[in-house]
């Protein structure tokens, strides 16, 4: 008898259903809910009229101004996070031992061995008046100081939480790249630089897309650090969400926060990718230029 063979998709079919149970339902519901209303002092939500006021609401200046604050910290946060996370994952994986390669990425890791809760509510007690921080200071002879409740602290807590997210994939990203390349490249006459410039950086860019987005996406939509670190002074989207479903059980405003804020971060995500396509459109050209004149 013929063997019967499961068609190629069938090893991505749990993927799929692991996608539709608990990413596009649930977001396909908070849409549903974006264009109701709530019904009463009592009522969450209603959906038997349908409109576009929950939008309006959420266009209104006081929330555009904590929208344009949540871009604000979501951009510097993953800038800063790649700018501490790739010198670390570079060294990490070309310049370090290769027998501390492995102690190295547990220490990466350990963070996320603790809640993320209690990460955050660490830097509260590091960052207060009376933490060692300010003690320090004042062992210094100047006055106490207070980071706490301010964008500073904020952004501190988000790159304490996230930066090992862009280790790790910056890692494996400079991890493939191996040696031989890079050497067949210095016995080329390349610089250092230019050797990180026109080999190293180029294979990794897979890897530093993964870290970007993986930092940025969920920084975007957190409202623990904010809340804890920031106070009124760090008031991000995610920390509206929250009030409107669990305070304010508003769950149609919410809703319309929430697809909002996904429109934003996916909006501002091909922003970003369109000006570093046109950024490094005259470098391709060169490039494609010198090969041409090469093969000639």
């Amino acid at each position: 008898m013929p063997r019967r063979r499961l068609p190629k998709y069938a090893l991505a079919l749990p993927a799929w259903l692991w996608l539709i149970a608990f990413f596009i339902v649930p977001v396909a519901v908070v849409f549903w809910y974006s264009f109701g209303y709530k019904p009463g002092l009592f009522g969450s939500h209603a959906n038997d009229v349908l409109s576009f006021d929950r939008y309006i609401e959420v266009l209104t200046p006081t929330f555009f101004k904590t929208f344009l604050n949540t871009l604000q910290i979501g951009v510097a946060g993953t800038l800063l996070c790649f700018l501490i996370g790739a010198p670390v994952a570079y060294w990490m994986a070309l310049k370090a031992p290769a027998h501390l390669k492995g102690l190295l990425i547990a220490l990466v890791l350990v963070p996320f061995w603790t809640n993320f809760l209690i990460r955050t509510i660490g830097w509260m007690i590091v960052l207060s008046p009376e933490g060692w921080v300010s003690q320090a200071f004042q062992a210094l002879g100047f006055n106490p100081v207070s980071i706490l409740y301010t964008r500073p602290a904020v952004l501190l807590g988000v790159v304490y939480n996230y930066l090992p997210l862009m280790i790790l994939p910056l890692y494996v990203a400079f991890d493939r790249v191996g040696v031989v390349l890079r050497e067949a490249s210095k016995d080329l006459g390349a610089s250092p630089l230019r050797t990180f410039t026109r080999v190293t950086f180029p294979l990794a860019r897979p890897g530093i897309i993964v870290g970007v987005l993986l930092v940025y996406i969920p920084l975007m939509g957190d409202y623990i650090t904010a809340t804890v670190l920031g106070g009124a002074k760090g008031n991000m989207v995610g920390q509206m969400l929250a009030s409107q479903f669990q305070t304010a059980q508003n769950w149609a405003l919410g809703s319309a926060m929430a697809i909002m804020l996904i429109l934003i971060t996916v909006g501002s995500i091909a922003v970003m990718g369109g000006l570093i396509v046109l950024g490094t459109m005259p470098i391709r050209r060169r490039n494609r230029v010198r090969l041409q004149e090469v093969s000639v």
